[in-house]
Parts: C-alpha cells; sequence; structure tokens
C-alpha cells in the first residue's frame, strides 16, 4: 500500500429538504385547511478515527464528499425524509485543517474520536406552520437551508511511542527490521527510506511500544535540502527520539550537532524532546576504537550513548529496556496529570 500523510479534499454537506403547500381534500370534510409538511435535514459529513487505517491514499482518488438532500414534505403533514450522514473514515491521529493549511479544526489523535465538521441543512416548513386566525390557508412554505461546504486539508502524523531519527544510511531501516517485524527496503545508497515506516516492538506478551522510522536528514533539511523536514511531523507526538548515527562516520560529534540543529530549526518542542543516542554499526570497528567514539560523544553531548549493532545484536536487549522503561514512565506521568491524579496526596 502507497502511503500518503497529505491530501486536500472538499466536502459539502446536504441541503434541507423544501417545505410543501397542501391542503386537506376529503370528502364531507369543509374547509380542511393547510396540511403541508416540513422539509427533512440535509446529511452531516462526519469524520472518525479508525484503527485499521494508516495512511491518506483513499484520498488521492476520491477528493469529493457531498451529503444528500433531505427529502420534501409533502401533504397530510408528512415531514421530509433526514438525508444519511456521510461519514469518512480517517486513520488515528489524523489532523483537519482550513484550506489555508495553517488554522487547525481538528485533531482526531484517539480511535473513535468523531468530528461533525458540515451540518446539514435544516428543513423548510410547510404551509401548516403559518397559519393562524387571520390567515387560514396560508400559500407559504420555506425552502430548506443550504448545508455548508469548504476545502480542507487532511494532515496524518503517526502514532508512535519512539521516533528514529539520523543521517541516511545510519542504519535506521536495519535496526527496525531487527527489533520489530516491519520490513522496510533496505540498500547500501542513501534515501532507501522514502516515506516512514511503523515497527511494533514487544519485549514480552504485556509489554510493546511503537517505532516510527523517518526518512533521513541531511543538513539544510529545514530550508528543503534532501526530502526535507516534512516528515519530522510524524514524531511530533512521539514520547522520544532515538537518534541513531553511524559510529564510522568521519565526524560523529559534528553529525550529532547537525541533526540537532534540524531539529531546533524545525520546532523547538522537538528539539527539546527526550534524545535517546546510539552509535550504531559498531561491529565495523575494533571494540577499543568504539569505545573512544562513544566516550568522546558522550562529553560533548552530557548524554548516555549506546553501542549498537544491528548484526551481531550488540546492546539492542538494553536499549530496547530502557526505551521500554521510558515510554511507561512516560504514560504514567502524562496519564496521571490528565486526571488530575497527584501520588503526594494518596501518601
Amino acid at each position: 500500500m502507497k502511503f500518503l500523510d497529505q491530501a486536500k479534499i472538499y466536502v459539502k454537506s446536504g441541503d434541507g429538504g423544501n417545505g410543501a403547500v397542501a391542503f386537506r381534500r376529503e370528502k364531507f370534510i369543509e374547509f380542511g385547511g393547510p396540511d403541508g409538511g416540513d422539509g427533512g435535514k440535509g446529511g452531516d459529513i462526519i469524520f472518525v478515527a479508525v484503527n485499521n487505517l494508516n495512511t491518506l491514499i483513499d484520498f488521492r482518488y476520491t477528493q469529493h464528499f457531498k451529503a444528500k438532500k433531505g427529502g420534501n414534505g409533502s401533504g397530510s403533514n408528512k415531514t421530509g425524509a433526514n438525508a444519511p450522514d456521510v461519514i469518512i473514515n480517517v486513520p488515528i491521529g489524523t489532523q483537519i485543517y482550513d484550506n489555508d493549511k495553517e488554522t487547525l479544526l481538528a485533531d482526531l489523535d484517539e480511535a473513535n474520536k468523531r468530528l461533525t465538521l458540515c451540518r446539514g441543512g435544516d428543513g423548510g416548513f410547510g404551509n401548516t406552520r403559518f397559519k393562524s386566525s387571520t390567515n387560514r390557508a396560508p400559500r407559504r412554505a420555506d425552502k430548506g437551508w443550504p448545508g455548508e461546504e469548504r476545502w480542507i486539508w487532511l494532515r496524518l502524523k503517526l502514532i508512535a511511542d519512539v521516533g528514529l531519527i539520523g543521517l541516511p544510511n545510519a542504519g535506521k531501516s536495519t535496526f527496525l527490521s531487527v527489533v520489530s517485524s516491519a520490513k522496510p527496503k533496505i540498500a547500501d545508497y542513501p534515501f532507501t527510506t522514502l516515506h516512514p515506516q511503523l515497527g511494533m516492538v514487544r519485549l514480552s506478551a504485556t509489554e510493546e511500544f511503537v517505532i516510527a522510522d523517518i526518512p533521513g536528514l541531511i543538513e539544510g533539511a529545514h530550508s528543503g535540502s534532501g526530502l526535507g523536514v516534512r516528515f519530522l511531523g510524524h514524531v511530533e507526538r512521539c514520547a522520544a527520539l532515538l537518534h541513531l548515527i553511524d559510529i564510522t562516520s568521519e565526524d560523529i560529534v559534528s553529525t550529532w550537532r547537525m541533526i540537532r540543529n534540524e531539529l531546533k530549526a524545525y520546532d523547538m518542542c522537538l528539539y527539546d524532546k527526550k534524545e535517546i543516542i546510539a552509535l550504531n554499526k559498531s561491529d565495523l570497528i575494533s571494540s577499543e576504537k568504539a569505545q573512544e567514539q562513544k566516550k568522546l560523544l558522550e562529553s560533548v553531548s552530557e548524554r548516555k550513548v549506546y553501542l549498537l549493532s544491528s548484526v551481531t545484536h550488540q546492546g539492542i536487549n538494553e536499549l530496547l529496556r530502557y526505551l521500554q522503561n521510558y515510554n511507561n514512565d512516560y504514560k504514567l506521568k502524562h496519564s496521571s496529570a490528565q486526571d488530575g491524579y497527584n501520588p503526594i496526596e494518596r501518601l
């Protein structure tokens, strides 16, 4: 399945049905009076976040969504039928923007979260509504109210616990294929990853987290170099960023700083996010040289640095255990904050 994380679509809710002008005509009933019914309501445009989608590719081929018009009223005070709503299913993590691509209308970041974006028009009144003591036979009926219409942008931000960042060919795709059942494209040339990949890491029957691998960043990505920073939006929701660096690079410190600068240029919130640094491909150099590179980067970054090898699995288990524990603590902290839970108050 092709991956698409942006789409522009047109949506229009249904118009309301027209009211009816009618009079009661029955044998032996004189002056039956008005009995025109109201029109029915037009259909709504409703967006729903569902679990079984992970791309917006369907909106490349279907870009116009229109709800039906409500039924017209009729005699005998019959109200027109309400039109059915149009339900548009989108992946969890989909954001809905106005046509200016800046005004956020909704963020569907939870399963089954719904948004009625365009409400259908109300039905018009039939002539029964206008009868009075001075107007016994009104011949007035209103037309239905028009529905709402607009162009909108859909933008998908994948829901993941850990975001995988680094230069092209840092070994991110290989790492993802080793720690999860994902099967990303792997090759010995840059930019083999052209769109984000998700992988589920399972440490036990009850412990699991999701890793998102995005295309590699290069210097000047924030200004459009390479594939740019468009895909960084997919790691904005992550609890932490796993920064993989090729240990055979000429200058690992400059590589680390360059990626950090690109994050800073994109968004300070992403720059301030928890970063775990790992030197990958440690099997390609001697253990003494690997330890030297590790200590050098630790002294500059003032963070713990992990040594990894996706081939020999060196350091993999230790790193995954740390990521799992951090993700558990992160979810507990944020769920407690949302629920108003304060552990100190319960001591």
